[in-house]
């Protein structure tokens, strides 16, 4: 099985091959380009360099969220638009499970970790255990304090990866003294691990098509929340 993943869920943009469990190639830019200029020449250059035509994934893969709104839709969006004319799966991959994926060789916790922004965080625990990956939480959106309380709750070695690791890391100083703050190697979402949740999906059963396929939010952009706000406040004064 040939999966073709991306990821545009934050600066990085990021896209890979995983042919039968193996990485055929990966490209992975941190250069702060709109992704809607750079994602397709990155795709196409990465099929070309590993020997792939388009026609040959047998499974499309994303990152469809949390993660920056514009972000998130461009690589869903994307994605339809590979496979609507071929009639090709996707997989519809929680950005904070893929990157529970960089880190198979630990033991122990990952704390996947964006930055929401307001001192929020978006965040979902993973359980590491000789290569199983088992997901100890939902997603969800809470405060950078709520996580501090709720890691307070375990003794295993907590591996922060994510964009607000190194946010979350400096606001705990030292009070969690069974954490580690990943390297940057490690730390941020990558197609790679998009395309292991994704052969995990296909085995189970859970791939979706090109219709079904929807971003992942935990909050309302910020327009909708300011319309929803100033709306209640508008029927609080009547």
């Amino acid at each position: 099985m040939k999966i073709l993943a991306i990821d545009t869920t934050a600066s990085p943009v990021s896209a890979a091959v995983l042919r039968d469990g193996s990485l055929c190639g990966e490209f992975f830019l941190n250069v702060k380009t709109t992704h809607s200029q750079t994602l397709m020449p990155v795709v196409s250059s990465l099929l070309k360099n590993a020997g792939t035509e388009i026609e040959d994934i047998d499974v499309f893969a994303v990152n469809a969220g949390p993660g920056s709104f514009t972000g998130v839709r461009i690589g869903v969006a994307s994605v339809k638009g590979m496979t609507l004319p071929l009639g090709k799966p996707c997989a519809c991959v929680s950005t904070l499970e893929s990157m529970a994926y960089n880190l198979p060789f630990k033991s122990g916790i990952v704390c996947s970790v964006m930055d929401a922004r307001c001192k929020q965080v978006y965040n979902a625990l993973f359980a590491l255990d000789n290569g199983k990956i088992t997901r100890l939480t939902e997603d969800r959106a809470l405060s950078i304090e709520e996580l501090g309380i709720d890691l307070g709750k375990y003794t295993d070695t907590i591996y922060l990866v994510g964009d607000g690791a190194r946010l979350c890391f400096e606001a705990f100083d030292g009070k969690i003294q069974n954490i580690e703050l990943m390297p940057e190697n490690l730390r941020y979402q990558r197609a790679y691990g998009t395309a292991m949740a994704a052969e995990k999906m296909a085995e189970e059963g859970r791939l979706c098509t090109s219709d079904e396929l929807m971003p992942l939010y935990l909050r309302l952009p910020q327009a909708e929340r300011e319309l929803k706000a100033r709306l209640e406040n508008n029927n609080k004064k009547e």
